[in-house]
């Protein structure tokens, strides 16, 4: 152990840590070896290219708001405290219909968790094929 964790308030401001995308944004609240964990926001009538990813798995907990997930072509509506897991390879997408902010904690597991392993099968925003 490396001694106590620090509350999220006191931790540095690292702008690596927060990116903002055309569909909303991302804020990393931890990682380590094999696994990181975000907390998103997709704007209202936004969503998240159709991908997938080569070395990591997905599971997503949806805190606010009402997702439409897309797993492998399969739609289904996700409320908040309901869960989606992503198999590694698995096609997925998640969009808002709503009104208001989607807010979802995201668990990322694998051995590599960069944002490059990444294959966009459709994209709202031209970035499909990257």
């Amino acid at each position: 152990m490396s001694g106590p964790r620090r509350p999220p308030d006191s931790m540095p401001h690292d702008p690596s840590r927060h990116d903002v995308r055309p569909w909303g944004s991302y804020t990393v609240l931890d990682e380590g070896e094999g696994f990181k964990v975000k907390r998103i926001e997709v704007l209202p009538g936004k969503r998240l290219s159709y991908q997938k990813h080569a070395q990591r798995a997905e599971h997503w907990m949806v805190v606010q708001g009402t997702a439409r997930v897309t797993l492998d072509g399969v739609q289904r509506e996700v409320r908040v405290d309901e869960t989606v897991d992503v198999a590694v390879g698995a096609a997925h997408r998640i969009e808002n219909p709503g009104d208001e902010l989607l807010v979802f904690i995201e668990i990322q597991r694998g051995p590599y968790l960069g944002e490059d392993d990444i294959v966009r099968l459709a994209d709202d925003f031209g970035r499909a094929g990257s």
